[in-house]
């Protein structure tokens, strides 16, 4: 039995019976010439969403990506400290002395996992900081991602690589040259590690690094231009800042710019926030119509669960006869791949 066979024989009903809906209604929304716009917020890369997300990438069923500063680089931290990573299954249980043993080794906290502060940090560290350097120096300025785009390519962390490739979205997305936009992306480490070389001197200015309204402007852009032929859907994975930004770009472009385009084409927010008109990440699609995002026909789906269980879960589902293939290939075509400046 597929997991997609197994999905439509168990999954009946409440949470479940909408995993199914959008699954079906996302697959729908592709077959008739859609684009699908992903948002990543929370911990996903953390949670190693790359084992599913990058195949949906590679089989184009994500079209742009926005997320957090943090899974912009948890991604990367994963690539290549892996196996440095420790698990703690009593989290819950943990007292504030045992937190401090974790800190003063250098283990950050996720949830369960920790992730290792000096394998993972500090083998990008100098890389990036390089990349920033060369641009300050050359008077150029470049998106967060776009930096990531160019280590990956540069193959300089190649040699620290502890998982296969082909698990990491984020390769995924450099192999497509996918729009990628991280709003607040100085609340991450590497922002934070930016601002400290500023501070130092190390670098000129702060513009070396292009703002979060710059991508709005970017994404407004993007969005103009593919809307014209394609109906564009928007997948959120939990809430915060990540769904919160770029949903905005249509009544922007509606209100602000005073032209026209269409509403979002399709809608889905798997999230564990509490349904409430209070909380935005828990607020219904009902009231994304009273601010210009959707339609009243705009197919609209919440799942209210964990995003780690149900992401990959439709993911399966939408990718369904290539799933077995990408969990029994030992070795992908993307793990041979050589990435090349775009």
């Amino acid at each position: 039995m597929s997991i997609k066979q197994f999905l439509k024989h168990h999954y009946r009903h409440f949470n479940a019976a909408v995993v199914i809906d959008a699954s079906e209604a996302y697959i729908a929304h592709l077959e008739k010439g859609g684009k699908m716009f992903m948002t990543l917020a929370g911990a996903m890369s953390t949670a190693e969403l790359g084992l599913s997300l990058a195949e949906m990438i590679r089989q184009d069923k994500v079209h742009a990506i926005t997320c957090t500063g943090a899974n912009l680089e948890e991604d990367v931290f994963n690539l290549v400290a892996h196996d440095f990573y420790k698990r703690i299954p009593k989290y819950r249980d943990l007292t504030a002395p045992e937190e401090a043993k974790l800190r003063d080794a250098g283990m950050n906290r996720v949830t369960d996992t920790c992730i290792p502060e000096e394998q993972a940090i500090r083998r990008i560290e100098k890389e990036v900081l390089e990349l920033w350097m060369k641009a300050d120096k050359a008077g150029e300025r470049y998106f967060p991602h776009e930096f990531m785009y160019q280590l990956l390519r540069s193959g300089a962390i190649e040699k620290h690589y502890q998982i296969d490739p082909k698990d990491s979205w984020l390769i995924a997305a450099a192999e497509k040259n996918l729009p990628i936009v991280v709003p607040g992306w100085e609340d991450s480490t590497l922002g934070n590690i930016f601002v400290s070389h500023v501070i130092n001197k190390e670098i000129s200015n702060f513009q070396v690094v292009k703002s979060g309204l710059e991508y709005m402007a970017e994404l407004a852009e993007w969005y103009k231009a593919n809307q014209k032929k394609h109906s564009i859907g928007f997948y959120q994975i939990g809430g915060g800042i990540a769904g919160d930004f770029p949903i905005c770009v249509v009544p922007m472009i509606q209100q602000d710019l005073q032209e026209d385009c269409n509403f979002w084409g399709y809608f889905c927010q798997i999230s564990d926030s509490t349904t409430s008109y209070g909380s935005y990440s828990g607020a219904v699609p009902n009231e994304k119509i009273s601010w210009g995002k959707l339609d009243i026909n705009t197919p609209s789906f919440i799942i209210e669960s964990d995003a780690t269980i149900v992401a990959p879960l439709m993911f399966a589902y939408i990718l369904d006869d290539q799933i077995s293939p990408m969990i029994d290939a030992k070795e992908s075509s993307s793990s041979k791949k050589k990435l090349t400046a775009v």
